[in-house]
């Protein structure tokens, strides 16, 4: 019987016999735990201030914090809210950390949802092009990297020429920005002032 090769290379070793290394990633998602936990109290009280104003649909479900391991082999923590999703619909804000990467909001909307703000998504693709924002063009809605299959910068679209976003073959539109984990310490600045940001575009 051939055996499988569990030998481990010299930086294995040294990462297998590091206990500080464990421990140090562990805090580091405790820390965006509480990043993200600050952020739900914040978002809450400013959706607060929009009852009326936002689709009912956005005020169904509490804020919902979840982590993982495995996004692309990478820890990752999401804080959604609002958050409604049914077979058909959604209606999300999707605010993403993930390891070695960067941080990103997200903007998700599929269904009649969807068809309801098509005007609004429009004026306000043409109004947002160079402010770094990305559009999807995968067809996996639950894909999260920002690589050419998957998010493409909004000011390379044809919306600036045609006046409207193109959704291909999907049935769904993800606007995301992202913030590199360089600059940690503007991440709570940056996740509400989108926040705001994907709320005024819900708002018409």
């Amino acid at each position: 019987m051939e055996h499988a090769n569990v030998k481990l290379s010299k930086n294995e070793l040294a990462l297998v016999t590091d206990k500080q290394f464990i421990l140090t990633k562990n805090l580091i998602i405790k820390k965006v735990y509480l990043l993200f936990g600050e952020l739900s109290s914040d978002f809450q009280n400013i959706m607060l201030t929009k009852n009326g104003l936002l689709p009912p649909e956005a005020f169904i479900a509490s804020p919902k914090i979840a982590k993982g391991e495995l996004y692309l082999e990478l820890p990752y923590v999401v804080l959604d809210y609002p958050r409604f999703y049914t077979r058909t619909d959604v209606l999300a804000i999707r605010c993403f950390f993930w390891w070695g990467n960067f941080f990103s909001i997200t903007l998700h909307l599929a269904g009649e949802l969807l068809s309801t703000h098509k005007p609004a998504l429009d004026n306000w693709a043409q109004n947002h092009a160079d402010c770094g924002w990305y559009v999807s063009v995968n067809t996996d809605a639950w894909q999260h990297h920002f690589e050419t299959d998957n998010y493409i910068p909004l000011a390379s679209t044809e919306h600036e020429k045609k006046g409207e976003i193109d959704f291909g073959e999907r049935n769904f539109i993800k606007l995301a920005k992202k913030l590199p984990l360089e600059q940690w310490d503007n991440a709570l600045a940056f996740f509400l002032g989108e926040f705001k940001e994907l709320l005024a575009l819900l708002e018409n």
